[in-house]
């Protein structure tokens, strides 16, 4: 085993130098598969269609299927819910496809939600704040992205090339954007400002981290531009935009020419605003995909085209902001519905479950403490009894022997003690008097007396 898993991680370092979608590494990555599978390796496995995802150009789904399929295989409900996670994360990111990547993650969520590895977790619900923030609940999203940032930047100290921490490093960085672009939709432009200093002094060098640098300057662009500096915002959007196009990142990519054509528009430059927006139009054509946020594209190009008398142009744009209408709202339907009914009413249950085990423990803590101090009670009804009795029958004695005095003859013959009693000399049965004597002392001994009798007693004793 010792000698599988070292011959999986140096097979890991001959392709993990290649970029992102890079056929070449496959030939290596396939060499992984083939030797997992021949030992039926399920986690060697699905890491293994893992890293074909990332490298693959127009198979990221079938791997993706892949890898489900053997996390299934192992029984691992981690690794079941990294798989539909996974899934989610293709659909997402490389189609865009908000509706089933949400199912994805929504299924990953009942697998990990009681999970211990807390990496998964996070990162599942990451994915959750970005549909929130899709939908414009920027408020709960800033919540969870706040709480990603949190875990993620607690776990990344160390070597950046340690799997762990490189993967905390990315899960960090990915929510400090998400929290950028939810205060700069909130108008909280000094947080937004002060998040973005920190991704600078937080993002690595190395070229592994070259998209997420890209989108703290795209992000960088859209302060300057609500900033009123065009011509600066414009400088970091050219300067994010390759990398974006590099991994065919069309989202930012068409948010970056929307807001570049904003910018070309307040500069007075309306050949390069129009051209902007057509290339947003382009890839809403391409990918069926555009954020609620660039809708406008469409009213501005409709307006430009009215003016200039172009009614085809006019008509075109006009049945294009239709489309882009039925996208939109199709999708909010369906997310909005989803992500309150499979997400946030069971958070509400799994915390109203929580609060109900908790009372549930404390009404049994009562239970057990009125337990006691009844069972306490009751002791101490019996003791309290029990001396009275002891009281009672030391008063009766006392009695008894007052009428037995009373009645006895005074020349006994037998030894006697004389008790002085006023004027009176009475002579009683030595027997009788050590038999008092020691029951009067057996029940001093078990603190007969209560309250201020017993106090009174001892301190006749004392005189």
């Amino acid at each position: 085993m010792m000698y599988s898993q070292d011959y999986y991680s140096k097979l890991r370092e001959k392709y993990w130098a290649y970029e992102e979608n890079d056929p070449k590494a496959l030939v290596f990555v396939n060499q992984y598969i083939k030797k997992a599978k021949s030992e039926k390796n399920y986690p060697e496995l699905f890491q293994a269609y893992k890293d074909a995802i990332l490298y693959s150009e127009n198979q990221k789904m079938i791997y993706a299927d892949s890898a489900l399929a053997v996390a299934q295989n192992s029984k691992d409900n981690d690794l079941i819910g990294n798989g539909y996670l996974t899934k989610g994360s293709v659909y997402y990111f490389n189609q865009r496809k908000f509706q089933f990547a949400l199912e994805e993650y929504l299924k990953a969520y009942e697998y990990l939600k009681d999970s211990k590895d807390e990496y998964l977790k996070y990162r599942n619900i990451y994915h959750i704040g970005v549909v929130k923030s899709y939908l414009g609940y920027y408020e709960e999203a800033l919540e969870i992205f706040q709480q990603c940032i949190v875990f993620f930047e607690s776990r990344i100290d160390g070597n950046i090339n340690d799997n762990q921490v490189f993967n905390n490093t990315k899960g960090y960085l990915n929510s400090l954007h998400q929290a950028i672009i939810c205060y700069q939709m909130l108008g909280k432009n000094a947080e937004a400002a002060s998040l973005l200093k920190k991704a600078a002094e937080k993002t690595p060098k190395t070229k592994e981290f070259y998209l997420e640098k890209s989108y703290f300057t795209k992000s960088l662009g859209v302060s300057e531009f609500k900033n009123e500096n065009y011509k600066k915002a414009i400088y970091y959007f050219d300067k994010a935009l390759p990398e974006l196009l590099k991994v065919n990142d069309f989202t930012w990519a068409s948010y970056i020419y929307f807001y570049k054509g904003k910018s070309y528009e307040l500069l007075g430059d309306q050949n390069l605003e129009v051209e902007n927006y057509r290339k947003v139009d382009s890839i809403f054509n391409k990918n069926k995909f555009i954020l609620p946020e660039l809708r406008s594209n469409y009213e501005e190009l409709i307006e430009y085209y009215r003016k200039g008398n172009n009614h085809k142009e006019e008509l075109y744009y006009t049945n294009q902001l239709l489309k882009v209408d039925s996208v939109i709202s199709s999708d909010f339907k369906h997310l909005s519905t989803r992500v309150y009914k499979e997400y946030d009413t069971k958070k509400l249950l799994e915390t109203k479950e929580n609060l109900e085990k908790t009372n549930s423990y404390s009404k049994l803590l009562i239970f057990i403490c009125l337990a006691i101090i009844i069972a306490l009670g009751i002791v101490m009804y019996y003791r309290i009894r029990k001396q009275r009795n002891i009281q009672k029958n030391y008063d009766e004695l006392l009695i008894k022997l007052e009428e037995s005095n009373q009645n006895e003859v005074v020349d006994v013959p037998v030894k006697s003690e004389v008790i002085d009693s006023g004027d009176k000399n009475i002579k009683f049965d030595s027997s009788i008097v050590e038999k008092l004597l020691n029951d009067i002392h057996t029940f001093e001994n078990k603190q007969g007396y209560l309250g201020a009798g017993n106090n009174s007693e001892k301190a006749r004793r004392r005189v």
